[in-house]
């Protein structure tokens, strides 16, 4: 026999007798015809880790009239009262709270995309002051990767143990100091050693993105203000286009590591004073729980928080710590390798497309060097327009979409070095075509990915996807060193094949996921 409280009414009802197909439909199960009840998520009462661990969150069936169901709290016989925060957030809908996130979500996109972007800008000015060859520009070009894998696992436990903000604010001190040096580089053995320092930093930074907009946004737009937040890290990349355009021909390479060390320092002293930190993480967290009460009189002034309040996400199965051997229960012991193989096939395609552009149109192509940073830029640019622009559908579709995208990369991407032959218009066309797919890829798996996991693995589940997905950022480059000597219109068709193949993966990741959610229907919610 279980007893609780739900608004200071007490219920009891008996063990749960086996589901039946007669008595259990998606959201409800009915024991009689004469007493309709529904199977609801809530804590379990006797739980010693009521803010961590899995106990807190199980599906519990319990006899709650609908009726009862308005509001977002419920009291235990002892009083306390559970604060069901995805309720909440659902109930509060799009906020100033959810705006002034994204906006510093972009903020940090915006100097992260840059530092990325920034090399490849640079390289075909090395070649020409340091008198090196453009095969020996792979190992610097894949530097800052080097340090991603391992930066976004790090950096992603860090968010999951310590904070969102405080992982980012690391990451972005970290990047920034090691950017800044870059520019005294004299030779590339000490360019690759700082870049790849450097990448420590970048590779946490989608990842606590991610985890922040998705954990504190209303079920029907956690994907889409994800999506939002990081598609603005290819528009830093275009910043470091046009900033190469304009600033190299008076300052010379080393002025595009000056601006991409000072600016994340800068964003890190600022940010922490005014970033708020995920309202999911600080509900898991006692230690957070002041912030949190604050947030809450902010976002529902008119909603009074009782002392003795508990928080707790209703709609997710938590784990006792962010091990990675999580990553592989509740169904994902197949999806969570494949989604690794997906991020390694596209990043593979993109950092060989940011990396090698620039230099093969001014080299095989015999375009200006203004045309190859115009074109890096186009690319970049059309990866954020495709990223807002698809961050609807990406909501609805998740990996069906996200293969249909992988389909049409593949003749977008082998008409590149077609159109760096014909014209300089069709070529920036072109450019911001294959740029608004392959990017928009991107910012969707790096969304979508880390959507499978809950929020107690989320950071840590999203960076082992980018930091193993760094393979793939590191293969890209490499491999352009083996293909540069081919004509270009028939390299940029070898560069469409890890699109061809990572359509295939995520059609694979789209069906397992699939079966997983109708065969466990309470998991869907947390999505």
């Amino acid at each position: 026999m279980r007893s609780f409280t739900f608004n200071e009414k007490i219920w009891s009802t008996p063990a749960p007798p086996p589901p039946s197909s007669a008595r259990v439909a998606r959201y409800g199960w009915s024991p009689s015809p004469a007493s309709r009840v529904r199977m609801k998520v809530y804590p379990a009462l006797l739980c010693r880790f009521p803010l961590r661990g899995g106990c807190h969150s199980l599906p519990t069936w319990g006899a709650v009239p609908s009726r009862q169901t308005n509001s977002f709290w419920g009291k235990h016989m002892a009083g306390e009262t559970d604060v069901q925060v995805s309720r909440l957030l659902d109930e509060h809908g799009l906020g100033a709270f959810q705006i002034k996130l994204i906006l510093w979500s972009t903020l940090i996109a915006l100097i992260d995309g840059y530092d990325i972007g920034a090399i490849a800008f640079a390289a075909p000015h090395l070649v020409q002051e340091w008198k090196v060859p453009r095969e020996s520009l792979g190992l610097v070009l894949t530097a800052s990767n080097f340090g991603v894998l391992f930066g976004s696992q790090i950096f992603g436990w860090v968010g999951d143990r310590y904070g969102r903000k405080t992982s980012l604010l690391l990451c972005n001190l970290l990047f920034g100091v090691f950017t800044y040096w870059a520019a005294y580089s004299t030779n590339l053995t000490d360019l690759f050693i700082l870049r790849t320092i450097a990448g420590l930093g970048i590779g946490g930074v989608i990842p606590n993105v991610v985890a922040l907009n998705a954990e504190s946004a209303p079920r029907n737009l956690r994907a889409t203000l994800a999506i939002i937040a990081t598609g603005m890290v290819p528009v830093g990349g275009a910043l470091a286009g046009f900033a190469a355009a304009a600033f190299i021909p008076h300052y010379g390479w080393p002025v595009l590591f000056y601006i991409g060390g000072v600016a994340p320092i800068v964003f890190a002293i600022i940010a922490f004073l005014g970033m708020p930190e995920s309202i999911k993480y600080m509900a898991l967290h006692e230690g957070q729980r002041a912030k949190m009460e604050r947030l809450i009189a902010a976002i529902r002034p008119d909603y009074r928080l009782p002392a003795n309040a508990r928080f707790v996400i209703e709609d997710e199965k938590q784990f006792p710590s962010s091990s990675p051997r999580y990553l592989f229960q509740n169904g994902l012991q197949v999806i969570t390798p494949l989604t690794w193989l997906m991020f390694v096939l596209n990043l593979m395609g993109y950092f060989f497309l940011i990396s090698w552009t620039p230099t093969m149109l001014v080299g095989a192509a015999h375009a200006s060097q203004r045309v190859g940073a115009l074109t890096g830029a186009a690319l970049q640019v059309g990866g954020t327009v495709g990223s807002l622009l698809l961050c609807w559908w990406l909501q609805r579709q998740r990996f069906l979409g996200i293969a249909i995208l992988f389909l049409v990369a593949i003749p977008v991407v082998a008409a590149i070095g077609y159109a760096g032959l014909s014209s300089t218009t069709a070529l920036v066309v072109v450019a911001f075509l294959a740029g608004a797919v392959v990017l928009g890829i991107q910012s969707g798996i790096n969304v979508v990915g880390a959507m499978i996991y809950p929020t107690s693995l989320r950071a840590n589940g999203s960076g082992w996807q980018l930091g193993l997905g760094r393979f793939g950022a590191i293969i890209g480059p490499l491999a352009g060193t083996l293909l540069v000597t081919l004509p270009i219109q028939h390299m940029y068709l070898f560069a469409a094949i890890p699109f061809a193949l990572g359509a295939v993966v995520t059609f694979i990741i789209h069906a397992l996921n699939t079966a997983r959610l109708r065969a466990n229907p309470e998991l869907a919610q947390g999505q």
